[in-house]
């Protein structure tokens, strides 16, 4: 089976239009520990790139450009390459990407 990465885009500070949402490291935290709870994750790996430090990965360069010029809200969630989740992240769509790479629920 195909490992799954799970990409995070957010920042330290709160994106203006999300105030009172959690933070996008707390954010990346949570959903680990949510998908933990419910999938088999041996296959999930997880990955944090903070949109306001410089980064030698050309794709995530070029999201981050993407965020500034769209004016994007963060976090950002993609299941592999399909961007899944702007701003407060829901966990019902979430699963149901994950489900639909076929990882298996926990018994």
């Amino acid at each position: 089976m195909n490992k799954i990465k799970i990409t995070i885009y957010g920042a330290e500070q709160i994106c203006a239009s999300c105030v009172g949402a959690p933070g996008s490291k707390d954010t990346y935290e949570w959903l680990q520990a949510a998908i933990g709870r419910k999938y088999e994750d041996g296959r999930v790996e997880y990955k944090y790139v903070d949109i306001n430090k410089p980064t030698n990965n050309e794709k995530d360069s070029l999201f981050i450009q993407r965020i500034e010029e769209e004016d994007l809200f963060y976090p950002i969630v993609f299941v592999n390459e399909e961007l899944v989740a702007e701003g407060i992240p829901r966990l019902k769509t979430i699963y149901q990407h994950l489900d639909n790479h076929g990882l298996t629920v926990r018994s």
